[in-house]
């Protein structure tokens, strides 16, 4: 048995919309019930501390995996009261997964915290690994070298057009997909919310809602086999 973070946004706010943003459930439920089912002990961080906004798709609320996880006192329970990440030590685990929602990419970058643990996890040769907006928490991370984590490896993440096909892509502070190709990520992609991952050297990502649970049993994997 391993343990894991499972790790979310504390950003509320979709840029300039004035809408409400978060950690998206179904891309934190479904690795759940993975890592859970293989054995694997699941703890939530998120920036700030406390219980993190949550975003529910349309469509998404017939959905027997985010029903389980809503409905599931001790998960919320949980949920409720965070850690912050400043408070969380990377010894302790063995992997870290970065759950997407829009939330994803105000908070996660930014983060100094989330950016030691990833690095902490990896340098003693544990797993990162995120989906969908998740990966902006890869963005910046520098290794003990100096080398941007994502250069040279092949990485998925929200596509330019999934974000177009949105409307949103003058509301993000960037383009995640630009971005990880610009710190030297090859970036690896399928047709639009078609489920696509990658997994290059211990970092494991998704490109989309659809490749949450997969990418968790990519990690499931590698952990088996570390």
């Amino acid at each position: 048995m391993a343990r894991i973070l499972l790790a979310v946004s504390s950003h509320d706010v979709l840029g300039n919309t004035g809408d409400p943003t978060g950690y998206s459930v179904s891309e934190a439920a479904h690795p759940y019930r993975v890592f859970v089912d293989a054995g694997h002990e699941v703890e939530f961080v998120s920036v700030k501390g406390g219980e993190p906004p949550a975003v529910v798709f349309d469509g998404e609320e017939n959905d027997p995996e985010v029903q389980a996880f809503l409905v599931d006192e001790t998960i919320q329970a949980k949920l409720r009261a965070t850690r912050p990440a400043s408070r969380v030590r990377s010894d302790d685990y063995a992997a870290i997964f970065y759950a997407g929602g829009h939330g994803a990419m105000w908070d996660f970058p930014t983060s100094p915290d989330f950016a030691r643990i990833a690095i902490g996890i990896y340098e003693r040769g544990g797993v990162v690994s995120a989906v969908c907006h998740g990966p902006a928490a890869l963005v910046d991370l520098r290794l003990a070298d100096g080398s941007y984590l994502v250069a040279g490896k092949r990485v998925s993440s929200f596509t330019n057009e999934e974000e177009h096909s949105l409307g949103l892509v003058d509301v993000m502070p960037f383009l995640l997909e630009d971005r990880l190709r610009e710190r030297g990520a090859l970036h690896a992609k399928s047709d639009n919310f078609v489920a696509h991952t990658s997994n290059d050297n211990r970092v494991i990502t998704g490109q989309n809602p659809a490749s949450a649970a997969l990418v968790a049993e990519l990690v499931v994997r590698e952990l088996k086999n570390s």
